[in-house]
């Protein structure tokens, strides 16, 4: 039985005797071998040193955004089952993580109120749980060993680590390799090993359904084989997954399937009548319009009698176009001018635009949150639906129940006598967009939970919900971390929003300006002067103020192009740049290019807009001058 009790120096001396024992000492008799095992790895091959405690390493935004960049199919299936599966044991004090294949946390769900301690003990997005770095751990061990297993307190390696008991469960993709690893974690325990049983079964279960589901996502367009030992549950929970190509040869198959199934050779590339003793042609005998008891088959040899559903692979057009690369659809490809960071994220979105999940899009006042969210509509196979918006801060508190969920005739004082359906319900079909999600008041907010979980929707004064199909888009300039933190806004519904996070750039941060101008002016000139004050300009009020701005000047500008003139007055100050500084680094001068970017606090983007060039050409022209932002100084 292990317990938070042990010090970080009786856990030190007690890891240096396994290694030095080679075996296990006495002192380490209580730990399972799997546990003394990856104590050895970190100290023989891994080279760790049990005596340095180091605390757990969050990785940067950017790097984080590569990891998550790369599984983001797998992130988008995954999402529900983490959901799933917080809400079941965050009342425990657990925390949810899933990981890549690397051991870098992509997903985390759990209570912000401990943020703190969650990110400084590496329960967090952006944590590198591998064992080569961490030591023994839940996940790091998981990916060694491609087992599910609980590391608790004290058989961690490293001593930072010991009041941790994180239980974990590896997802395999379809080919047999690991690719994700699912976390339950918590902070600190005082209870035995055993007392985590149920969290092991509980990630395994998860990660089974996690595995299933993007095996059938990923085998959507094959022969896909259920097998099932009891019939009763053939087409509710199969045990195991096969897909097979046009010639009935294995393409893929979950890992149940894998250690099940396989017999001394590969299960990938092994034909249907090597399995079950049958021609590929007979396999119409186990599609579902057959009762499922009817449904048996035997494993090839006689060793296994199983029953068998065959879902055929949908039928495909009898004259295909040739397949293009994915392209962002148009009303998403005109968000961005040419700005890389605003790119991926549109990149992102585009691969998302008609899936459940729903989006939280933050950024400043006017950085174009609700065009965003009406582009993703437009850009969605329900763009022929309604596109409803609700300003959650414009409503009057007393209303926006009714407001949203609509009211039965006369269900409260001053209700219309002929009831309201509510805007939840008039976004039936398609998108809802609720902008200052922040300002929703906290009662309310329970209420929209459940219309995002259940998909219905229960008007005031009713008794029967009214099912609902919508796509749910919410927005805020407001750090709703915070507001969570502060009990303002519920944790559940933070995380049911947030299935995936869109941050907009505010524009002074754009590299995209000058075109976006160029582009929101159609066809009207402006002269270069012009368009230098628009550039300096720090646009506080972003696109909002730009278009503004530019519909105030075409206004004024009766005939040729905008001028100064024309303009209204501006704060030109985007960057403490002189003119004179600029005006000399765009010919190239040495001293004056690097005078001009310490001016700019090294802000190389900005100083590009400043000079009307682009990045890359400022990049090379700051390379032949020999000049290295400090940043990047060795």
């Amino acid at each position: 039985m292990q317990h938070a009790t042990t010090s970080p120096h009786q856990h030190i001396a007690t890891v240096m005797q396994v290694a030095a024992d080679g075996v296990g000492a006495q002192a380490a008799a209580r730990h399972e071998q799997v546990i003394r095992d990856s104590w050895l790895r970190c100290v023989q091959q891994h080279r760790l040193d049990p005596t340095r405690m180091q605390e757990a390493v969050i990785l940067p935004q950017a790097r984080l955004r590569e990891h998550q960049d790369q599984m983001e199919a797998l992130l988008q299936i995954a999402r529900h089952g983490l959901e799933s599966l917080y809400s079941k044991v965050a009342g425990l004090g657990y925390v949810v993580l899933l990981t890549d294949a690397r051991g870098v946390t992509v997903d985390f769900l759990g209570d912000l109120v401990f943020e703190p301690s969650l990110r400084k003990a590496g329960l967090y997005l952006g944590a590198d749980w591998s064992e080569h770095h961490a030591g023994t751990c839940g996940v790091g061990t998981c990916i060694s060993t491609g087992q599910a297993l609980t590391v608790h307190l004290d058989d961690h390696f490293d001593a930072t680590h010991i009041p941790l008991t994180c239980t974990t469960a590896p997802v395999y993709d379809s080919a047999g390799q690991l690719s994700a690893v699912l976390d339950i974690s918590q902070l600190s325990s005082n209870q035995p090993k055993e007392s985590q049983h149920l969290a092991l079964q509980l990630v395994k279960m998860y990660a089974h359904d996690i595995e299933n589901a993007a095996f059938l996502h990923r085998h959507r367009h094959d022969w896909v084989l259920r097998l099932s030992q009891a019939p009763q549950f053939l087409d509710v929970q199969p045990d195991y997954l096969l897909a097979l190509d046009a010639n009935g040869r294995v393409v893929g198959h979950n890992r149940r399937a894998q250690l099940a199934l396989q017999q001394g050779e590969p299960l990938l590339g092994m034909g249907f009548e090597k399995l079950f003793g049958l021609p590929f042609g007979q396999i119409g005998r186990f599609v579902m319009t057959q009762p499922s008891d009817q449904r048996a088959v035997m494993l090839a040899g006689g060793k296994q009698l199983l029953f068998l559903s065959a879902v055929p692979p949908p039928a495909r057009p009898v004259a295909s176009a040739p397949r293009e690369e994915r392209r962002v659809p148009a009303p998403l490809a005109a968000l961005s001018a040419g700005d890389a960071a605003l790119d991926r994220q549109v990149e992102r979105v585009a691969r998302l635009v008609n899936t459940p999940i729903s989006l939280l899009i933050t950024g400043e006042t006017g950085s174009g949150k609700e065009y965003f969210a009406k582009a993703v509509h437009t850009a969605s196979e329900r763009r022929s639906r309604p596109f409803v918006a609700v300003n959650c801060a414009a409503i009057p508190e007393h209303l926006i129940e009714s407001e949203l969920f609509g009211h039965l005739p006369g269900s409260f004082s001053g209700a219309s006598p002929k009831g309201k359906r509510g805007l939840i319900a008039e976004a039936d079909g398609g998108t809802l967009f609720l902008d200052e999600i922040g300002d929703m008041p906290l009662a309310l907010q329970a209420r929209l939970l459940r219309v995002l979980s259940e998909r219905e929707v229960l008007p005031v004064g009713a008794t029967r919900p009214v099912p609902v199909n919508i796509r749910v888009i919410a927005a805020t300039h407001a750090p709703l971390e915070q507001l969570v933190l502060a009990g303002r806004f519920r944790d559940d519904l933070y995380y049911r929003l947030k299935g995936a996070h869109i941050q907009l750039p505010p524009l002074r941060e754009r590299s995209d300006l000058g075109a976006m101008i160029t582009r929101l002016l159609g066809h009207r000139a402006i002269t270069p002067a012009a368009l230098q004050r628009l550039l300096a300009h720090r646009w506080p009020g972003n696109l909002r103020e730009l278009r503004n701005v530019l519909d105030y000047a075409a206004s004024l500008c009766a005939d040729g192009a905008i001028d100064l003139d024309d303009l209204p007055e501006l704060q030109v100050a985007r960057l403490p740049l002189r003119a004179d500084a600029a005006e000399a680094a765009h010919d190239d001068g040495p001293e004056a290019l690097l005078q001009a970017l310490r001016a700019a606090h090294w802000n190389v983007s900005a100083v590009a807009r400043q000079m009307g060039l682009s990045r890359m050409t400022l990049y090379r022209r700051m390379k032949r001058a020999g000049i290295v932002p400090p940043n990047r100084m060795e």
